[in-house]
């Protein structure tokens, strides 16, 4: 039934979620606010507005400038944390001998070539997709009717694997077959929308098995 495989990229194929969320947290904490997990969630994994705003402050420049910040120190993070999963690799290599398989991701694709500097598990995929080739991030549907036109399916032919809500939205408002896998961040999150939710990554073999 399923001829393309359409990955998320954070949370799923790679453990860097946390350490966004640290590196907003401590550039909002020297402004005096407290981002917990539960605004992060509700903000950045729910409906993808940021929190800026909740600094009260309308000055364009100096939001740019935070923003600028946190990009910085979580670019350093991704280049002294282990944030690769030794899994993830083994379950690729299985899937792309059977699957045509694409990653769908919200991440700027200078973070992504970070992230991917020393992973092994691009080989493993037909194209990338990054926010730089779309206008409208997750949940809007967007990024995935781009990966169903990259992977010269239908949309019945395609699935979605995802770890947010935001992300099961952006898939199934795209007409995707979803699967959720949530993690420590985002377990707290609506997935009802999701097809099936999985434990973890593991289950996607039994699954399609």
């Amino acid at each position: 039934m399923f001829k393309t495989i359409l990955w998320d990229n954070d949370g799923v194929l790679v453990e860097t979620e946390q350490w966004y969320f640290e590196a907003t947290k401590i550039i909002m904490s020297e402004e005096g606010f407290n981002l917990t997990l539960d605004i992060y969630r509700e903000t950045f994994l729910k409906k993808n507005t940021g929190a800026w705003h909740l600094l009260k402050i309308s000055d364009k420049k100096y939001i740019k400038n935070l923003r600028d910040r946190r990009n910085s120190l979580y670019s350093s993070f991704l280049k002294e944390k282990d944030i690769h999963l030794p899994e993830v690799s083994n379950i690729l290599q299985q899937l792309s001998q059977t699957y045509k398989m694409g990653i769908v991701t919200s991440s700027r694709k200078d973070h992504f070539d970070m992230i991917h500097r020393n992973s092994n598990i691009l080989q493993y995929f037909d194209f990338i997709i990054t926010s730089d080739d779309f206008t409208n991030s997750k949940p809007h549907p967007e990024p995935y009717l781009l990966g169903i036109r990259h992977s010269g399916y239908h949309a019945n032919q395609c699935i979605a694997v995802e770890d947010s809500e935001r992300g099961v939205i952006a898939a199934k408002n795209a007409n995707l077959f979803c699967l959720a896998i949530p993690n420590e961040l985002t377990c707290k999150s609506d997935f009802s929308r999701a097809d099936r939710i999985l434990k973890n990554i593991n289950e996607i073999l039994e699954f399609l098995d």
